[in-house]
């Protein structure tokens, strides 16, 4: 590939990338169970730990970085019996991360469902038909092909020659 045959992106820097630093913290299989269980309301250790099967020390490490960035925040109770215990909430930072799950729902039905179809379904509460995800712009048009849409530098892009020096 000559250098006018390089992509463009080649031309910025990767080094804050606003996917990486994301992925740095969710990029974990075990991050996006932690989330599906507490959107589905399941909130306590020990239920998310038996509904996931994640070990109990994973699960404690996820939860303990879910909360560091501010997408889950503890919330005491006290069982009947027993010392004071907490469960896990989403923050509105976490609750931002619903769109992401219904896409990751969306594409894993599409692809890797059982013959009779996902055992998750997404509904819309108010009419109860199914919830996809749309890529939209600012304008309002949703793409009707992934295509139509493209990356391009934005205000924080850093030449990649800038980068390495």
């Amino acid at each position: 590939m000559t250098s006018t045959d390089a992509p463009p992106a080649l031309a910025w820097s990767t080094a804050n990338c606003q996917i990486s630093r994301a992925m740095a913290v969710l990029g974990e299989k075990s991050t996006l169970l932690v989330l599906r269980e507490v959107f589905n309301g399941v909130r306590r250790f020990d239920d998310i730990q038996h509904h996931s099967g994640i070990s109990r020390q994973v699960l404690s490490n996820r939860l303990a970085l879910l909360v560091e960035h501010d997408i889950l925040h503890r919330v005491p109770y006290r069982p009947e019996r027993g010392r004071e215990r907490h469960e896990y909430r989403l923050t509105p930072k976490g609750f931002e991360l619903y769109p992401v799950l219904v896409a990751v729902a969306e594409w894993g039905a599409r692809y890797y469902a059982d013959a009779e179809g996902p055992p998750v379904e997404i509904a819309h509460r108010g009419c109860e038909a199914p919830v996809h995800t749309r890529l939209v712009c600012a304008e309002g048009h949703t793409l009707a092909d992934h295509r139509e849409a493209a990356p391009r530098p934005g205000p924080g892009a850093i030449p990649a020659e800038s980068a390495t020096r």
